[in-house]
């Protein structure tokens, strides 16, 4: 960006963005300029298209062009802005956690169908039903289910102190602290002895050769815990396969996120307890099978 230039306007300075960030192999160069630059300015993104001619401010410019040095360097605009949305709410994000994706949305949905069955199967539909989140990084997957299912409550589990610390700040921002309670850990291992109408989980599922052919933007800016899954990444399945079931009341279930051509062993590895009675296959967005769910006789 040259410094001589007496005026950046909007228009002007988005195009000189979106070539930059082609030119650093950044792959949607001017939706990231744009959301940048709508961060930088507090407007919505359509403000930008009838404001072309506008200049920013010195102070706006010297934000900006911070900005636009951390994205050419590949990292995440998630982690650039603190925030992501996941489910219609906006959650707080750090190098510590991994950037919620829309494809989790359906583990969630999934959750809520399914706790939602229980409850009108219940002979008492008033009491709290209770489940665990396992590998819960920003917190996205319990809070967007405490936050749309009211008498819920919950269980987290996270190996990382920084990233327990972020899933309590969002917590508390969402006003969802009384009803949810953090654990830092390894699995299920600290809520061993208590059962749960449900137990989710997004664990780490990537197989570990394949870390190395990952965006640079995941590859070497989100935790790498919080990816590699092993050799062939199904270790953290087999884990939950093996202890989960016993964790689960009558009538519970598990439900995980997989990756490509995770689902069909993962069902498998559930349905090998005999406490686990059927196994469902959801498919995302895109129609990938992304989320297995086994139901506890």
């Amino acid at each position: 960006m040259a410094e001589n230039n007496p005026i950046w306007t909007v228009g002007r300075i988005l195009k000189w963005t979106e070539t930059y960030f082609r030119q650093k192999g950044i792959e949607s160069p001017r939706l990231d300029a744009e959301v940048l630059l709508a961060h930088v300015l507090d407007r919505p993104r359509i403000y930008l298209y009838v404001h072309f001619d506008e200049p920013l401010q010195p102070d706006e410019l010297a934000a900006y062009r911070g900005m636009i040095r951390r994205r050419a360097d590949h990292v995440p605009v998630a982690y650039i802005l603190g925030e992501k949305d996941f489910m219609g709410l906006s959650f707080h994000v750090t190098s510590d956690t991994l950037v919620p994706r829309p494809d989790t949305e359906i583990l969630v949905q999934a959750a809520l169908d399914r706790l939602g069955m229980i409850r009108a199967k219940s002979r008492t539909p008033d009491e709290v039903l209770r489940f665990a989140d396992i590998g819960t990084g920003s917190g996205a997957v319990c809070l967007s289910v405490l936050n749309y299912m009211e008498r819920t409550e919950a269980d987290t589990v996270d190996i990382s102190p920084a990233a327990r610390a972020v899933a309590e700040e969002n917590a508390a921002s969402f006003e969802l602290a009384d009803r949810v309670t953090f654990y830092t850990g390894d699995l299920l291992t600290p809520l061993r002895g208590r059962r749960y109408a449900a137990i989710l989980s997004n664990p780490p599922y990537i197989p570990d050769a394949e870390i190395a052919s990952l965006a640079p933007e995941v590859r070497c800016r989100e935790p790498r815990m919080a990816l590699a899954g092993g050799e062939d990444g199904l270790d953290f399945y087999r884990r939950l396969c093996r202890e989960a079931p016993s964790m689960l009341l009558d009538g519970g279930f598990l439900a995980v996120e997989v990756g490509v051509h995770q689902a069909e062993h993962v069902a498998a590895l559930a349905g090998a307890d005999p406490l686990i009675v059927r196994t469902e296959v959801l498919r995302d967005y895109a129609g990938i099978e992304r989320v297995v769910v086994a139901w506890r006789q």
